[in-house]
Order: C-alpha cells, then structure tokens, then sequence
C-alpha cells in the first residue's frame, strides 16, 4: 500500500494562503491606521494563587497606541498599586503576588483599552478568579456491611474547588481500584457495585481529589466495607447483628435491574453548543444489568458518539442542535430490565456567522461592517465606536447604523475610527473589534521580489502578490516580463492577489509578473516558478512470510527528480526502527536478519524531500512451529478410558492443524513413547481408551504447516487396574519343520496387552477329524512349541490362548496347521509335447496322486535340453533348462526353442521338502525355420564391367538350405536408386562374378539364405566398377603434372581442415547425416517384425538381438570392423572406406550393415565418393 503525503510545499501554501486571506487588508506598520488588539488573556482566566497575575493585552497600530484598564466597569489606577505594573510598550499588567500580594484581593473584571489618534479597540471582558483546592471536611464514616449480592455506592462528594477536581478512587497502597461492569465510578466520582462479592471486602476503599491548576491531592477518609455470605455466618456473628444490618438473612437471590443513577424513569439535561455531552445511567442487579443506549426517533450520530465506562456513560463529542432529543438508557439481566430516559436540549453562546473586518477606504470612498452571529436564544447585536455605546459616540455623518450592519458614504480622513461589536445571550458574548482607516496611498507589493516558488507536478502552484493601496489596487498577472496578460480557466485570480494555477505542469516552469495600479500609481513584481518531477516508489515493499530465524528483504526502489535531494526513513509499526545490528538498511532495501517473533509488524518505507513525501508500507508475518501445549490434566479417570485436556501454545501465526497425543508406559517400556491418537487443531480436550495393567504418562505435540512442535511435558501418570487379557496371540501357525513334528508359532502379546502381571500362553492342538481331545500345555516367555512324533504331513487343528495372574483370554480361534512334509513318491505320467511351430511347444502331463506328494503341493517343474542340431548332427554341451508351472497345473509352453533339433524333458511334482521324482525321459523334435543371415560377404576385384562377390553360410542355418538370393541396383551421383535386379543362386554356391555392369559405376547388394520354410535376414554392401582405360591414362597424365599434384595437397589439407572442425563439432554434441543415408538406402522388403501373441519363456538369441550404434557399421565377414573408429569417413558422411592405388584407380573395400532395403526408384543415397567427385571434375 502506498500514500502520497502532499502537505507537500503546494498544500503548505495553500493553507498559508487561507491565512493570508484573512488579513489580506493589513495595513502597512508604516502608514497611519488606528489600534488592533493582538492579544490578550481568556475571557475566564483561572490563575494560581501562588503565582504573580500577568494579565495580557497588546495591540499594534501607528502611531502606537497607549494602554488602560477598567476593572469591575471603573477605570483601575495602576499608578496607585505598588503591587501593579504595565509591561513597556504594552497593555500587558503584572500583578505581583509573590511579594506579599493577595490574588483573592485582584478578583473581577478587567478590560484593556489601546487608544491613538485614530480611534481605540477594548478587550474583551476578562474575569480573573484564583484557583482553590479545598480540604475535605471532617466525617465519621461509618462501616459499610452488606450481603453478597446486592447493590453498593460509595460516595465520594469532593470539596467544591475552582477547577473541579478530578476523581479517582485508590487504596493505601496508592493503587486503583479495579473497575469493571459490575463496579464502576460514576460522573460524580461515586464507587457504584451493582452487586458486592465477598472479594469486595476490604477496609481502603480510598477517594481522591486531584485539582490540576494547584497540582494538589486531597484525600478523603478511607472507607470501610465488609460483605456478609449467609453460608458463612455463625452464630456469633448472628447474634450481634440484627436482620437491618445486614437487609435481612435471606439467601442470595438474583435481582432484576434497578437505576443506582439517574433516578426516576425520565431527567432533563441542557449542554452547549460545540461542547462534549455526557450521558449516565448506573444498575443495580444480579446478574450484573448490561446497559444499551438509544435516541428515540433517531439514530445516535455515527462519528461522534462513544461509549466509556462499560457502556455506562454516553458521549457525544462536537454537539449542535440536531442532538437535541429524549435518549434512553436500558439496563438489562435475564430476569427483567429497566430503563430510563434523558431530554437533551442544546442551546447556543453566540458564534460567528460574519465577524467584522478592518475596512480600509480612500477619501469619499463608501464601505460596510456587518456583523452577524447566531446562538439559542437569539443573540442581541449591539455597537460601540472607539469603546463608547454608538449612541452617545461623537457624530459622524458618513456613517448609518441599520441593525448589524454600518453603512459608510463618502468618508473622509477624520471619519477614521475602531468599531466593537458585541453579540450577547444568556450563555455568553462576542466582542471583535474591526476598525474604519482612511487613507490616499498608492498601490505597493509586499511580496519580496524575485521570490522562488517549488512544486511538484499535477499538483497545485499558489504565486503570492501580497498588496496595498487606497484605493485598493487592481491585479494583473503576466507570464514573463513582457508576456501577454493570463485569463482562462486553466488559472484562478484570488481576491488577495494570489495566482493559483490548479495543475501545474513541467512546462508551467518561469518567470511570472504581478502588476497593481490604483489611480494613483502602479507597480510590478516578479516571482520565479519551478515544476519538479514527484517522488514516486517503483518498487514497493511486498507483503512477507518468513520462517523464524530466517532472512527477510522489503525493496524501496525510487524515482525522484534530479534536483531534490530524497531521504528514505524505515519505520516499524509508525515507530523507529529497533536499534539492532539485525535490522541492515540499504540504498534501495531493508534487510532483516535472524528474524524473530517480535520483527512481526508493519513496515514502512518514506521519502522525504523538500517538496514531497511518499510512503509505501507492507507486512512482515513471522511464522514457526508452534509452541508445545501445557497445562495437561487428566480427569474422569476410569478403568479402560481417561479425558485429557490441554492448552495450546503459541501458533506463531500458523494455524495448529492438529494435536497428536502419544502416551508412555512406564510399567513395561519406560522412555519410549508409542502413538495413540490425533485430534484437530481446534480440539483441546479427547478421552483416551485405555489397557489395564499399564502406567500411563501423556504428552502433546502440536502441528501446524511449518512443522511440529515440541512435546509438551508429560502429564501425571496414571495406573490402570489389572485385568484379565483381552486378546490371544496373533499369525498362529503350524507347520512342520521334520516329517515327524509339528511346529507351533504365534506373535506374543506386547507388554500392555497382557493387562496384568504372570503372562503365560495355554498351546493346544489335535488332529483333525481323528482326535477328539486337546493335548495342551502352558508356556511362557517363548513363541515356538515343537510337538514330536506326528504323522508325515497330516492336518492339524490349533489354538493359542493368553493367560495371567488374574485369568484366560477369550476363547481363540482354531487355525488348520500340517505337520512336517516328505519328499513326493511318484513322478507324472503319460507326459505328451505337441510342437506347435519351429520355436514353440506344447507339453502335457497327468497330475500325481495327492496322497502321493506328501506335502503342499507347490507345482510342476519341466527339465527340457537339445540333444542335437538336425541340420549339423553334431552334439553339443547340454545345458537343461527349467520351467516351473504352479499349482495343480497338467500342461505348459516351451518356448525359445531353436528350429531343427532334436530335444528331451522330463516332468517332476514339487512340495515344500523338494522334488519327486523324474519322468521318463520324452523326445521331440522342432521343424526347419527360416536361416539367419549369411555369415560374411565380401565384393572383391572390381574391374570395368563386373564385381566378383564371395559370402560364407549362415551361421544358423534352422534347416536345409535351398539357395540364395542376391539382390543389387545402381546408385548414381545424386544418389538416386536405379531398378532393382534378383538373381537366386544354389545353395552350395560361396561365390559369384557379375558382368555386364556400368562402368565407374556405385551398386548397392542385398544377400540372404532360404530353406524350404522362407527367407532369412539379409546382409548389405556396396561397391564401385573402376573407370575405363581412357580416364585412367588420362588420369595418370594428369597425376604427373605439378598443377595437379598441387591441387590435390590444397585438397588435401581442406579436407583435413575439415575433419578436424568435424572432430570437434562431434566432442561438443553436433549430429551429422549418418542416419539419414542409412534410412536412405534401406531395404525395402524388409518389413517390421511381428511380435508373438505372449511371452513363454525368458530365453532368447542375444546375437540376433544386439543393437548397432548410431552411425556404426557391421563388417560383412562380423569379424573384422567390429571396432571400427567413431571418426572414421563413413560416420563423418564422406562415402565408403577406400584408397587410390598409384595409377589413380580405386580399389573398394566396402564394409557392410544390416539395413531396410530402398524400394526401386529414386531415394536418395550416401554422398559421393571421391572417385565419383574426380571424374566430375576431370
């Protein structure tokens, strides 16, 4: 939030200027004018008789006026009183009191008259009395005794003292009284109980009177009051009183409202106009009366009406005569209410409607005093000249008096004189003074010349041009001192010669004249002008949250203009800041370190200049974990349940979410505390259910969104009575851990569960529909019992029962256990395998006997092995593998089975001792699939028209092979693909020599294997035919020529120069077009492979499966490049792997990569190879 404080220089002026208004027609100390009083003492002027009466009275006018004094409506001698002095040059007298003097001897009236050759002006009537502060009058006091319960007042009745004194009601110990609803001190300085309390009882109940013009304390007898409970009497005490001194030996009973003061059901009351109305009303009752206040036919004014003394007492500041009315007081308990009403009138001391002013009038000129006032009643206006009645003053024929109103017509010099006019009624008087000069002067500026005035922009410029004349003068006001004259609305003309400009603007800034003329003269003036930028916060402080011990930051960024100078002021709270080495004061901020709790506040950032404040404030909110709860009481303690109750501490301005209530057991594990329970943040009581036999402490820890408190001190502890266990032991279980046992297992009892001392457990068990008694024992301190010599695995029925010192548990409940297993006796039979495709089989079994498992059963485990390839008939290393099926399941798949193999399985049944048997051992075998790609393929001897290319066999054939297929096209130098060609080769075939292609031409291969069921997976290669034996020898003449060798070393070092830039880019992250020629010449026919319907198995061929690294490429034989260098030329985007041979041809070595073979048309492909580039340029 930010505010502008513009008593800034422009508001400063204006209000300088509502002054100058005032006295506008000041005359000149220069020039002759009749005496004005200046000052002088109030009209009712209370004086301390101890200090010497100075009674003021000055006046100015030229010539200077002389002074005297009327006292009582006599003239007062002061030549005659040693006792008596006038101050020089002043009406001021000085009555010396402090030299044997008597202030009661100088009571009375005085008035001060200042008196020229142009006429006199009078005080108004002052009253001089001396203040008095009279001692108390001696009383006996007797004891006030009363009952409980019903009303009291105390009176107090202070000496009449001048002043009033202040009241106040205190002890011996010169310490208030405590007041409250139920006893106050009314408007009289009487103690009013509504109803006493035995705590009311006490023998200082001691009234002061403080008066404040002699600074004294009097003080009254103190007073003594003794409340009598009728519970508490004895016979003693009743016997030596009687039923009057203590009203009656009734019980205390509740009363209804009755008024202590004012009395009566309806009072009047006058006040004054302007004054501070007072209105009281004071019950008796009990309860104590709540007391509510209305004007009847009205609303009580809203800005200007308080309530004090507990509602009590009725104020009204500023009255005026629309508070005149009826207000009512009502006092009310829940047994009935009374009321009262009070009539208000308002009257009225006169006040000013229209005051007289000093008229100044060149000869022959006419003028008017007017002097209005109002009051209630009606006030009388009455006029003196020079101090006399009007009608007994000398005559003056340019004047006519019509009722409050002079009436001046061509005046001359000697019809200079001072008018008084009075204003009267009953409650009080005016009396101003306005005087009448005459004079011929020409016009004069009294503003200093050249006067520079500052503002700030938009805001308003008032220009001063403060003047005399007779006759008064006209104003003009120019811009600059040759401008044009100024009108219009953008500028206002004030009476008193001011110029006021509304909104000035930067361009506002210069030179302004102000010229008066009169008929006997003219002259000018000038005053400068300056519009300054405001002071403006860009950057306000900002509404904060911080943690305690934290660190906080308000900016106060400013923008101000260049020729003020600002002074920024922190304030905390519209206080200073604390002196603390916490609290950093930057240029454009405040910086609060190690923030605690009382940094909680308002800050405020102010800047100052000469001409402007502005002020920005913001909230700093401290925020922590809350203080821990206290005060922990237990109550309503019962065997199983106790009520605890907490307070809360200090949120720390984080509302507490929740309470979390943890309890000790001092009995079994003293020092650990276990959670019990949680409650809302708004919660601070909840009962507690409860264990027997358990020593309980409680603590509290409060949660608010910081964090959690500390826990709160524990309350007192509190042991519950012992009791039999309410629960058995938890997760029984039998189970065997030998053929021949039965092992009983159970989780034991906490401590606290055990509900009181001896904890035992009573183990029973039998078997399952053979026995039809309990075996059972007593055990303690364990969790285990082994029962010996059961039958191998047979069902078992068991229960675990707690007992103690003071009786069983509920009856538990029985769980089915097994005693010990054995391993399985009989394998599965009629096992089956259905091979349902080259990797995938399908096996069947008869499941055993259950009495034959001798145990749980757990599944079927299936051992499988290839014996052999059919393909290769050679053996290998068996590894078996395992599937395990769960359950009483009879069938499972097989799968990752390799194609064309001979394989045997045998099934087992498993139970928790182990594995059964095996079954006889079943072969099967897998038919042909599809080969893998072959292992290698190689392009060798390159000549114009043909390529001989040789391949190794697949590694795994899966089957008989059939043939091969090759497939090639052409890549011209835009990388375009030409039309594909297939040729199928037998498969006994490790080599081919293809004729009949272009020469210096690019081809790109695809090879793969067949067997009867379809084909494998490719391999790819590229190569080049060479040139023809023209280019060639062309090439060698141009080998041999400098030029060329030249040439090719600039060629040379580019190309290096190159890929060492590429090295570089490639180390910070660059990508280059490996993919893209990749994805370029893919194979077409090579379509995505379709997942199986399920997963069978977690056995695969890593070999087929591993994945090329980007930009990599895999060596046909899979042997030889396997390690090939990231920065090689293929990565780099530079074609195939090559060299020149020394007659200039190329001999390819081309590696290849499994890769999407193109479609037939026109893809693009890898960049050129520099065999291409030469034979362009050549």
């Amino acid at each position: 939030m930010m505010k502008k404080k513009s008593m800034s220089a422009s508001k400063a002026s204006l209000v300088f200027f509502l002054c100058q208004m005032i006295s506008a027609l000041d005359v000149p100390l220069d020039l002759s004018q009749p005496p004005t009083i200046t000052q002088q003492s109030p009209k009712d002027y209370i004086i301390d008789p101890r200090e010497n009466i100075v009674i003021q009275c000055e006046a100015k006018g030229k010539p200077p006026p002389s002074f005297s004094w009327t006292r009582n409506g006599t003239h007062f001698d002061i030549d005659k009183d040693a006792q008596v002095t006038m101050k020089p040059n002043s009406g001021t007298l000085v009555i010396n009191i402090m030299n044997g003097g008597k202030a009661e001897a100088y009571e009375g009236v005085y008035q001060c008259t200042a008196r020229n050759e142009r006429g006199a002006a009078i005080s108004n009537n002052i009253v001089i009395r001396p203040s008095r502060s009279p001692l108390w009058t001696k009383e006996k006091l007797e004891p006030n005794q009363v009952r409980e319960g019903d009303s009291l007042v105390l009176h107090c009745r202070p000496p009449v003292g001048l002043p009033p004194p202040i009241i106040f009601w205190m002890d011996n110990a010169f310490q208030r009284l405590p007041q409250s609803e139920r006893v106050s001190q009314g408007l009289n300085g009487d103690l009013y109980f509504s109803n006493v309390q035995p705590e009311d009882t006490r023998e200082d109940y001691i009234c002061y009177a403080r008066f404040n013009h002699t600074q004294t304390i009097q003080q009254k007898q103190p007073i003594s009051v003794k409340v009598f409970s009728m519970d508490s009497l004895n016979d003693t005490i009743a016997a030596n009183l009687s039923d009057t001194d203590i009203y009656g030996a009734k019980p205390v009973t509740e009363r209804q409202p009755i008024l202590l003061t004012p009395t009566g059901s309806t009072s009047t009351k006058v006040e004054l106009r302007g004054n501070v109305l007072l209105l009281e009303c004071i019950a008796a009752g009990l309860p104590t009366p709540v007391i509510r206040w209305i004007k009847e036919g009205g609303e009580l004014p809203a800005n200007r009406t308080f309530f004090e003394n507990f509602k009590k007492t009725l104020k009204i500041i500023d009255v005026s005569e629309a508070d005149s009315g009826n207000y009512k007081c009502i006092a009310r308990n829940i047994l009935g209410s009374a009321h009262h009403v009070i009539s208000v009138t308002v009257k009225a001391a006169p006040y000013w409607i229209t005051a007289p002013r000093n008229l100044v009038l060149s000869p022959g000129e006419d003028g008017t005093l007017i002097c209005r006032a109002n009051g209630n009643p009606k006030p009388s206006i009455s006029w003196l000249a020079n101090g006399v009645p009007i009608a007994i003053a000398p005559e003056d024929p340019s004047r006519k008096v019509d009722g409050d109103t002079i009436i001046f017509s061509h005046v001359q010099e000697r019809s200079s004189a001072v008018y008084q006019c009075n204003a009267s009624n009953e409650y009080g008087y005016l009396l101003a003074n306005a005087f009448v000069n005459v004079l011929a002067e020409p016009p004069r500026i009294l503003t200093p010349a050249n006067k520079l005035y500052q503002v700030i922009a938009d805001s308003p410029a008032l220009l001063d041009c403060a003047y005399f004349g007779s006759p008064k003068p006209e104003i003009e006001w120019f811009r600059g001192v040759k401008g044009s004259i100024l009108r219009g609305n953008e500028y206002v003309f004030h009476d008193n010669g001011t110029l006021e400009i509304p909104v000035a603007q930067k361009d506002s800034t210069g030179t302004y004249t102000c010229v008066a003329r009169n008929e006997l003269g003219k002259v000018q003036n000038e005053v400068q002008l300056e519009v300054k930028d405001p002071t403006m916060i860009i950057k306000q402080p900002e509404y904060k949250v911080i943690q305690r011990y934290g660190q906080v930051s308000f900016e106060c960024i400013i923008k101000h203009d260049s020729t003020l100078l600002p002074t920024v002021i922190w304030l905390k709270d519209n206080d200073e800041l604390p002196e603390d080495e916490r609290f950093l004061v930057g240029k454009d901020n405040l910086t609060i370190m190690n923030v605690t709790d009382k940094d909680d506040g308002t800050y405020t950032c102010i800047v100052n200049t000469s001409l402007d404040s502005v002020s920005a404030s913001a909230v700093l909110t401290v925020v922590a974990r809350p203080n821990p709860p206290f005060d922990l009481e237990l109550t309503g303690q019962l065997e199983r349940s106790v009520e605890l109750s907490w307070i809360p501490g200090d949120e720390n301005n984080s509302p507490i979410t929740n309470f979390v209530i943890e309890y000790e057991d001092g009995l079994h594990e003293p020092g650990v505390w276990h959670y019990q329970t949680e409650v809302p943040g708004t919660q601070t009581t909840v009962e507690l259910k409860l264990s027997p036999y358990v020593n309980y402490s409680f603590r509290v820890i409060a949660v608010n969104e910081i964090g959690r408190s500390q826990p709160s001190e524990p309350s007192e502890q509190y042991l519950t009575k012992s009791a039999s266990p309410d629960e058995n032991p938890s997760n029984v279980k039998g189970t065997g851990s030998e053929p021949d046992n039965l092992v009983i297992t159970w989780e034991s009892l906490k401590g606290f569960q055990s509900n009181g001392p001896g904890l035992q457990y009573k183990v029973s068990w039998r078997q399952k529909d053979v026995d039809d008694e309990w075996t059972s024992v007593i055990v303690a301190n364990v969790s285990k019992y082994i029962v010996s010599g059961t039958p191998t695995f047979v069902p078992y029925e068991i229960k675990v029962q707690a007992l103690n010192d003071l009786g069983y548990a509920p009856e538990p409940s029985e769980v089915i256990g097994h005693s010990g297993e054995d391993l399985p006796m009989v394998a599965p039979g009629n096992v089956q395998v259905h091979v349902i495709n080259s990797t995938l089989a399908k096996v069947h079994w008869d499941p055993v006997p259950l009495k034959t498992v001798r145990g749980h059963l757990q599944g079927y485990k299936v051992y499988y092995w290839k014996v052999q390839s059919l393909s290769r008939r050679s053996r290998r290393h068996v590894e078996k593998k395992i599937l395990t099926f769960r359950g009483n399941k009879t069938f499972g798949m097989l799968p990752g089975l390799e194609p064309y193999s001979s394989y045997k399985l045998n099934v087992r049944v498993v139970n928790g001792k182990g594995e059964g048997p095996a079954s006889p051992d079943k072969v099967f075998k897998t038919p042909e699939g599809v080969p893998s790609s072959p292992s290698f393929l190689k392009i060798t001897n390159p000549t114009l028209d043909s390529l001989t290319l040789e391949w190794g066999s697949p590694t795994h054939p899966n089957g008989v092979l059939i043939s091969y297929i090759l497939k090639f096209q052409p890549i011209n130098n835009t990388h375009e693909l030409g039309p594909l060609v297939e040729i199928r080769i037998p498969a006994n075939e490790s080599s081919l020599i293809l004729k009949n292609l272009n020469y210096s031409t690019r081809y790109k291969f695809y090879f793969n294997a067949q067997t009867s069921v379809g084909s494998g997976s490719q391999i790819t290669e590229e190569a080049v035919t060479i040139m023809d034996e023209a280019m060639a020898s062309r090439q060698v003449d141009i080998a041999t020529q400098g030029w060329f060798i030249g040439l090719m070393c600039a060629v040379a070092l580019l190309i290096l120069i190159l890929l060492i830039v590429c090295f570089i880019r490639r180390n910070k992250g660059g990508k280059y077009p490996v993919k893209e020629k990749e994805d370029a010449h893919a194979d077409p026919e090579i379509q995505p492979m379709k997942e199986d319907d399920g997963t069978f198995g977690e056995y695969s061929d890593a070999e087929d499966h591993k994945p090329l690294k980007k930009g990599s490429r895999t060596p046909s034989d899979r042997t030889v490049k396997k390690e090939d260098s990231d920065d090689s030329l293929v990565d780099y985007g530079e074609g195939v792997n090559g060299q020149f041979n020394e007659d200039g041809s190329f001999i390819g070595q081309y590696s290849g990569k499994k890769e999407k073979e193109p479609a037939e048309g026109n893809e693009s492909s890898e960049a050129p190879s520099p065999v291409n580039a030469m034979n362009s340029f050549v």
